[in-house]
């Protein structure tokens, strides 16, 4: 099931997306507890809650699914104009890879690494599909980078490759924008990056947040990058160095992960510059398509 947080008509809640149509689940849940007797959980309305509550899981999305088709209520929890927004407006963490591809750290005239080089993005930095992403003034270059993204759903500590698919919520792509000529800055001095990454609106995320049941190993999965219909990153990753569980591994071996914390698994090669006017898609099989036009600073 594909999973997403929407708006319409100043309502926010979470959906799913049936036959390209948003779903209100937040709805259909409530009906379905009142049908079943339970009580009401008010985290329904947000993922980051329900995840932060242990509300979330794809079983109570499959028995919610399943209650509203078996009273068909689709037509009437269908909600029309719906805007989908970023599945977590505002994580708790963005944490993600750097070189994670071995042909982008080619292009960058670095080596693979031997370990993960983890950084931290802005939580701010993050906004949903069709939103703009603003070109700063006086920066210089700006780049896209499309990425496969994890999401924690069960938070621990010392999580062991195996164990790692049980704590993950699901997948969606997350666009790593990038300001390339202060970052490139940064590492000429040995300063960290945190900046050039961290640009308000440099984190589109979405359209939805793939449940395990959509993807169940994100181990073969195509990636593209398009610039006003250009493909400018093609990869699959295959090509990951460290996969998904790997990285899950190594990081809690150090930090606490929580619910709703972000895992972006790095950008393949191909990176390119943005410019006002532009229309990038970031696309991810099995996930969807992520659009996001660049507007220049007002």
């Amino acid at each position: 099931m594909k999973v997403v947080s929407f708006s319409a008509g100043g309502y926010s809640a979470v959906g799913w997306l049936e036959n390209g149509e948003v779903v209100d689940f937040t709805r259909a849940y409530t009906l379905h507890c009142i049908a079943t007797g339970r009580p009401v959980h008010a985290a329904a309305h947000s993922i980051l809650h329900m995840l932060q509550a242990g509300l979330f899981g794809a079983e109570l999305f499959a028995d919610v699914r399943a209650f509203v088709k078996r009273h068909r209520l689709t037509k009437e929890l269908r909600v029309p104009g719906a805007r989908l927004l970023a599945p977590i407006p505002r994580p708790p963490r963005i944490i993600a890879l750097g070189l994670n591809y071995a042909a982008h750290a080619e292009e960058t005239g670095k080596k693979p690494p031997k370990d993960p080089i983890f950084f931290v993005k802005a939580s701010t930095a993050v906004i949903g599909p069709e939103e703009p992403v603003v070109h700063p003034k006086g920066v210089g270059r700006v780049d896209h980078e499309v990425e496969l993204a994890a999401v924690i759903g069960r938070g621990g500590r010392r999580i062991s490759r195996r164990a790692a698919p049980k704590h993950i919520a699901g997948y969606t792509i997350l666009n790593d924008v990038t300001a390339r000529d202060m970052q490139n800055r940064d590492l000429a001095t040995s300063r960290p990056w945190f900046l050039s990454k961290s640009f308000d609106t440099f984190a589109p995320m979405g359209p939805c947040l793939a449940l395990p049941d959509e993807i169940s190993e994100p181990a073969d999965l195509d990636l593209v990058l398009r610039v006003n219909g250009e493909v400018r990153q093609k990869s699959n990753t295959r090509d990951l160095i460290f996969k998904v569980a790997d990285l899950i591994q190594r990081l809690s071996r150090h930090v606490t992960l929580e619910p709703g914390d972000v895992i972006a698994t790095g950008t393949p090669s191909g990176i390119s510059p943005v410019r006002p006017g532009d229309v990038m898609e970031a696309e991810v099989e099995r996930i969807g398509v992520l659009r996001n036009p660049v507007v220049g600073q007002s």
